[in-house]
């Protein structure tokens, strides 16, 4: 089991900050704005040979009436809660407030190792913070400017004064036996779509716990939030982003950085799951969404949620279906799956539809295959004359998978006509299984041994 350390403080402390600095990464979002991170993030984090796992937790603060701030507050203390040891980070500008007081009888009360931290050290106001954070019953502060890397050394040593033996590196002599078996990757599954879709209701449905904040109001994930889950003995990665909405409508800001890191996580997942919402399917921004998906060679799934509101459903997934084909040619045969994230309705076709589309999106067909499907390709619709000269395609060969890409080889490469390429691209399609998944294809011209001016 990993030794996990949870970040905790006020809002806008640089906690944040610092778990980008210890996990190595700018997977959270970090802006001037008190209460960015509103579900907590979590990331492999290490300094010198110590490794640990790192919750990065909203702020913890005097909670308003409202219902999103209490949820926020539950999330920050169900991470508290999951952590092994707590490192607690104070404002060395703002100095010690009150709330400090209360956030460190709050961590006194977990019953936890606490480290106390005081970040942006490196202002002169920190030299009084310091002074001050000492009396909060924690012991000596670690110095600290996160942003700039400062007083890493000296929060190694705390943490190496709590962790266990078997967080630090072990020099080996020979090859571990599982040297193979941790090479293997989790599933990476992005869950995407618009906002209010029902993207973390369906996390939290999926991994069996309220990981993720949800409720009616749009636009309350900002942070990507990523979790670890087992199915049927395989690992998967999970990851709820932010809802996308139209280009149009997004601020700038800090809604411009939820964008940002939410298309960053569709870029290194394995598997989109498109989430829309049944009563209103389909609408422009889903299209994009799965326009930006096929672009980057993803696999997807489209999650149809609210499902259990929908009164004809027959008719409804009949039309579902035909919209993908006129709507999305370029995703003919995606998997649409109808679902309630909320009532948990469909929810159990999902995972095997996934790994389905995983296994579609790695598969790989001999050139032996290839090219005797070309050849009945080519008796069956031969290729255009394009100025009377008829293009011949000599051979094809698939270069790689994750997507399937495929190379053609032909004497008139930048002639092919888009319409002969997707009539390839459709025969593939079909005779080989890849429904549901993009596919690229690359034309190469052939050299012609006849060709006096080439040879000159």
């Amino acid at each position: 089991m990993a030794f996990t350390l949870a970040i905790a403080g006020r809002p806008n402390v640089g906690k944040s900050t610092l778990f980008n600095r210890l996990t190595g990464k700018h997977a959270a979002i970090v802006d001037d704005t008190p209460g960015v991170t509103r579900d907590w993030r979590e990331g492999e984090g290490g300094i010198l040979d110590l490794n640990f796992r790192v919750l990065d937790t909203a702020g913890l603060d005097d909670a308003k009436a409202d219902g999103l701030s209490e949820r926020i507050q539950k999330q920050t203390r169900a991470a508290i809660d999951q952590a092994d040891a707590l490192l607690f980070l104070v404002d060395g500008r703002d100095g010690v407030t009150g709330f400090d007081h209360e956030i460190a009888n709050l961590l006194r009360r977990a019953n936890k190792p606490v480290i106390l931290a005081v970040n942006k050290c490196d202002t002169r106001e920190a030299v009084h913070t310091i002074s001050e954070a000492s009396r909060l019953g924690f012991g000596e502060p670690v110095e600290l400017s996160a942003a700039h890397g400062r007083g890493i050394d000296e929060l190694y040593h705390a943490l190496n004064a709590i962790a266990p033996e078997d967080a630090h590196d072990v020099e080996e002599d020979d090859e571990s036996e599982d040297v193979a078996e941790a090479e293997k990757r989790p599933l990476t599954i992005a869950i995407t779509g618009r906002p209010n879709a029902g993207k973390s209701t369906l996390l939290n449905r999926l991994l069996g716990q309220e990981r993720s904040i949800t409720g009616p109001e749009a636009g309350i994930t900002r942070d990507a939030v990523a979790a670890e889950w087992q199915w049927e003995d395989r690992r998967i990665k999970l990851i709820d982003t932010a809802g996308l909405r139209r280009k149009s409508r997004v601020d700038e800001g800090l809604e411009k950085l939820s964008v940002e890191n939410a298309i960053d996580e569709i870029k290194m997942a394995e598997v989109v799951i498109l989430v829309i919402d049944a009563a209103v399917p389909f609408e422009t921004q889903d299209l994009q969404i799965a326009d930006l998906v096929e672009r980057e060679g993803r696999a997807m799934i489209v999650a149809v949620n609210k499902w259990d509101l929908v009164e004809d459903k027959a008719q409804l997934l009949k039309t579902l279906k035909a919209r993908v084909d006129e709507l999305l040619p370029q995703w003919k045969g995606v998997p649409i799956v109808a679902i309630s994230a909320l009532a948990g309705e469909g929810v159990d076709r999902l995972m095997p539809a996934i790994v389905k589309q995983h296994d579609i999106w790695n598969r790989r067909v001999s050139t032996h295959k290839l090219n005797d499907w070309l050849e009945m390709m080519l008796e069956r619709h031969s290729p255009p004359a394009p100025k009377g000269r008829r293009i011949r395609i000599r051979y094809i060969t698939q270069a790689r998978t994750r997507p399937p890409t495929f190379a053609i080889s032909s004497s008139q490469a930048g002639e092919l006509p888009g319409d002969y390429a997707r009539y390839l691209i459709n025969g593939l399609r079909e005779t080989f299984g890849f429904m549901g998944v993009p596919i690229r294809m690359k034309v190469k011209t052939s050299a012609n041994p006849f060709d006096k001016d080439r040879k000159r």
